[in-house]
């Protein structure tokens, strides 16, 4: 496997004519005003492969985050078959997972060894769409990804595939064969604080109430004078939620949007009724470490060149601020530098949970994925 890096920034122009010829993927990620404007350059850079990119809320690029550019990647492999598909949600009656479960079918196959997906990051459901694309390829093919993000607005997100990006796009590839080698790692960092509260009215990822009381209501009282800058702030206090007896298969829910008449909040993810919640915030260098142990998770077994997908959310980058380039070097040092770094911020990762193994929705993790070739496979 090779890869070829470049990008695009409003002053330079593209920083390199990457020899990609024989290139069957590029990854692409951009603010949403530089993907949708750039991305016949980068289709026409590249004639031969495959593309997918997103809207993010940042991007990296090797070892640099980065801002209102377009970081691409481009990806030859030896051994290794390619395949694509795409669905909008709106297509499928606003399924989500529906929309994953038809991906899912279309990349199907007994050598299917890992899928990537990108997705809309605020019409969709992470958590059913995860189910939807389980439901189609089983819980053996390493399956991981992101949301598209739109900086601190959550407006707008695009995702596109050998196309312009679009609104309510969902799309993914599949890799086959028996050469491939997939890493891959999540890992939060947050600390929890606050009671332990029950989610006793929810509607797949729309939290009604908690013990009882208006969510939103409860949230602001948490919030204080942060509330007004809803629902970006609540990035700030993700909610770890659980089933009653087993904690250890706890993950963490960020809000996207809040209902101020009906005072619910929207969160990327299922909020399942009956689980605990527990509000949480950052600790810097807890952020920082968690996204080191991301990175010894996914570095295992390759050999060679190998490209790493960081998937990080952006709630992690407005808390971390000037310090975000810490935790993209935290991983960079244990992949040893070994690995070309590419990725973006995001408004939801996907990736095995670290006790159950099965494919989930993470929020306000880093998430790698790390690919390589044996040789001779």
């Amino acid at each position: 496997m090779r890869a070829h890096q470049s990008c695009w920034t409003a002053k330079s122009g593209w920083d390199s004519h990457p020899a990609a010829e024989k290139a069957a993927l590029v990854l692409a990620f951009g603010s949403p005003d530089a993907i949708s404007a750039r991305w016949a350059e980068l289709a026409a850079r590249h004639p031969h492969a495959i593309v997918l990119g997103c809207s993010t809320g940042g991007e990296i690029h090797g070892c640099e985050v980065m801002d209102e550019t377009l970081s691409a990647t481009a990806l030859e492999f030896a051994h290794t078959s390619i395949a694509a598909a795409e669905a909008d949600v709106d297509a499928h009656g606003g399924s989500s997972f529906e929309a994953g479960k038809a991906i899912g079918a279309q990349l199907a196959r007994s050598d299917l060894a890992s899928l990537f997906v990108l997705s809309d990051g605020t019409r969709v459901n992470g958590s059913e769409l995860v189910r939807g694309l389980r439901a189609a390829v089983g819980d053996n093919v390493v399956l991981t990804g992101g949301l598209a993000g739109d900086g601190a607005r959550f407006g707008t997100t695009y995702v596109g595939l050998n196309a312009p990006p679009s609104p309510g796009k969902i799309a993914a590839i599949g890799l086959y064969g028996r050469a491939l080698r997939v890493g891959h790692g999540s890992c939060g960092g947050w600390d929890v604080f606050g009671p332990e509260r029950i989610i006793t009215r929810a509607e797949a990822n729309v939290l009604h109430e908690l013990d009882g009381q208006p969510a939103l209501d409860l949230y602001k009282r948490y919030l204080g004078d942060d509330a007004a800058g809803l629902p970006g702030s609540a990035l700030l206090f993700p909610l770890r939620v659980y089933p009653a007896d087993r904690p250890e298969e706890a993950i963490v829910r960020t809000v996207v949007g809040i209902d101020e008449s009906a005072r619910t909040m929207i969160f990327a993810g299922d909020m399942p009724q009956g689980y605990r919640a527990q509000l949480m915030r950052g600790n810097f260098d807890r952020l920082i470490q968690g996204a080191a142990t991301a990175a010894e998770q996914a570095n295992r077994n390759h050999e060679g060149e190998r490209v790493a997908i960081l998937v990080s959310c952006i709630g992690r980058k407005l808390l971390l601020g000037q310090r975000i380039r810490e935790e993209v070097e935290a991983v960079n040092d244990i992949l040893g530098g070994k690995a070309r770094l590419t990725g973006f911020y995001s408004y939801g990762e996907v990736s095995p949970h670290a006790v159950t193994g099965c494919a989930e929705l993470h929020n306000q993790t880093m998430t790698i994925t790390v690919l390589s070739e044996a040789d001779g496979a």
